[in-house]
C-alpha cells in the first residue's frame, strides 16, 4: 500500500491501548527490515530518518526506498522526520514524500517552541502530513544534536497541556527520563509524571531514547499512554554485531552482500521482538 499518515497509526493505538514502534533507517538493508519485521507481524510500522540517516544517505534515496518498501507492504509504513529543527528541513521532506514529520523546538523558550510548531502544523496540515513536537528535553546524542545531563529537563504538566492546547499537535514527545545512545546504568522513567500528562492532553504521547529501557518499564509507559515508541540504538546494535561476527569469523571475506545479509537478518529479529513488546502485532 502507500505510505500513510502516522496520526491515524497513533490514534488507533491510543484507542487500542499499544504502541506502534518507529525505527530509524540509515541504509537499504535497514528499511527492508524495518518493513520486513512489520509485515511479519501484521503490525503498522513508523520508518524514521533523522537529520544525520538523510545527510548520510540522501533524501530522495531514503524516500523511494520506504515508498517502494510500503507499496510492496500489505502494512500500514509512515515515513517520519525525526527531530526536525529547522522549517525548512521540514518542507524539505514534505517535497520527498514524507508523510510525518518531528518539528523539534525543545530547546526554544515555550512561546517559541509553540510559535515554531504552529508554523509547521499550518504548512502541512492540508497536505495530510501529521506533525510530532517535544516538550522538554531528551538528553544524550541523536546525530550531531547532544543534549547534555544538565540541560535535560523532564516535561513539565501544566506546559504540556498549554502547548498541545496552543498547537492542536497530532503526538507529543515528552521527557521522563529516558535518553538517546547507550545507557550508562539502568534508566527510571517517571511514571507519575507521565500519568499526569495523560490526565491534561488527550494526543497521543511519544516516548524517544527508549533502547536500553528494560521492557516493564516500556510496557508500563504504553499502559499508562505512550503510544509511539522510539527505537534507533538497538538497531544499530544488532545490525553491526551480526556484520561484525562475519568479518571475525570469516576474515578474507570481500562480498558486501555476505556481512549486509545477516545484518539484515539481525535487524528483522530486534524489530519483531520491540514490536511484539509494544503490542502492535496483528493490528494492520
Amino acid at each position: 500500500m502507500s505510505l500513510v499518515s502516522m496520526a491515524q497509526l497513533l490514534l488507533d493505538a491510543q484507542q487500542g491501548q499499544y504502541a506502534v514502534g518507529a525505527f530509524n533507517c540509515n541504509n537499504m538493508e535497514i528499511v527492508q527490515a524495518i518493513v520486513s519485521a512489520a509485515e511479519a507481524e501484521k503490525s503498522p510500522v513508523i520508518v524514521q530518518a533523522s537529520q544525520g540517516a538523510i545527510k548520510y544517505a540522501g533524501i530522495e534515496y531514503i524516500a523511494a526506498m520506504t515508498r517502494l518498501a510500503a507499496e510492496q507492504a500489505s502494512v500500514p509504513v509512515a515515513l517520519h522526520l525525526d527531530h526536525g529543527t529547522s522549517f525548512a528541513q521540514v518542507m524539505s521532506c514534505v517535497r520527498n514524500s514524507f508523510t510525518s514529520v518531528m518539528i523539534d523546538g525543545s530547546k526554544l523558550p515555550l512561546e517559541e517552541n509553540i510559535a515554531l510548531t504552529n508554523k509547521v502544523i499550518e504548512a502541512v496540515r492540508p497536505l495530510g502530513i501529521s506533525v510530532e513536537a517535544e516538550l522538554g528535553k531528551i538528553g544524550g546524542t541523536e546525530d550531531d544534536i547532544t543534549v547534555s545531563e544538565k540541560e535535560a529537563l523532564f516535561t513539565d504538566p501544566a506546559e504540556a497541556e498549554r502547548f498541545v492546547s496552543e498547537t492542536k499537535v497530532d503526538a507529543l514527545a515528552i521527557a521522563i527520563g529516558t535518553a538517546h545512545g547507550q545507557y550508562k546504568g539502568v534508566p527510571e522513567l517517571d511514571f507519575q509524571r507521565l500519568t499526569e500528562i495523560r490526565k491534561r492532553v488527550n494526543v497521543p504521547i511519544v516516548l524517544h531514547g527508549s533502547s536500553g529501557v528494560p521492557n516493564e518499564a516500556i510496557q508500563e509507559a504504553i499502559s499508562l499512554g505512550v503510544c509511539k515508541v522510539n527505537i534507533d540504538t538497538n538497531i544499530r546494535e544488532a545490525f553491526v554485531a551480526a556484520a561484525r561476527k562475519v568479518m571475525v569469523d570469516h576474515p578474507q571475506e570481500i562480498d558486501p552482500r555476505k556481512m549486509l545479509g545477516p545484518a539484515r537478518e539481525a535487524t528483522v529479529a530486534i524489530i519483531r521482538e520491540k514490536i511484539r513488546l509494544f503490542g502492535s502485532s496483528g493490528k494492520a
